[in-house]
């Protein structure tokens, strides 16, 4: 079946088939942010946005973006490169196997909530993991970046 979704703000029509999963697709375009994990959707390393809405790319059949919109890690760089230094300061990427996944979901939380407790950061990140942080970096990593964002503490 033929699709057509706009992927990063490039439109893109394509041959899928009947069983193909949105992150199998995003990886044929070169879109290696959106990392396999669990596929049970338990991990959030295949997070995308749909429609500027956080997804778990492994649970999508491709057809279901036809005629939408989809952003991958590398649709953000801007936004992310900024966001990601924060997180290496706080030492918070050791393997950096969990990071797209996890400021995919980080964006998005900062995008509906632009100053959020810790325990809202907490709640929204629940479905992140990674294997080698107690996630107090991340965390730390999100707070910084949040003060630097709203001018508490310039030091960029």
């Amino acid at each position: 079946m033929e699709i057509k979704f706009i992927l990063n703000g490039k439109k893109i029509a394509t041959e899928i088939g009947a069983d193909t999963i949105l992150l199998d697709l995003l990886r044929k375009y070169k879109c290696y942010s959106v990392k396999r994990g669990c596929e049970t959707s338990n991990c959030g390393l295949c997070t995308v946005f749909l429609d500027d809405k956080p997804v778990l790319s492994c649970s999508i059949p491709a057809a279901r973006v036809d005629g939408r919109n989809v952003t991958t890690l590398e649709g953000l760089q801007k936004e992310a490169e900024e966001f990601g230094a924060f997180i290496a300061d706080q030492g918070a990427e050791q393997c950096g196997f969990c990071n797209p996944g996890f400021m995919m979901n980080a964006i998005a939380l900062l995008r509906e909530n632009a100053n959020p407790t810790d325990d809202e950061i907490k709640a929204y990140l629940a479905g992140n993991l990674c294997r080698c942080s107690g996630y107090e970096g991340q965390l730390r990593g999100i707070r910084a970046y949040i003060e630097y964002r709203n001018g508490v503490n310039n030091v960029r």
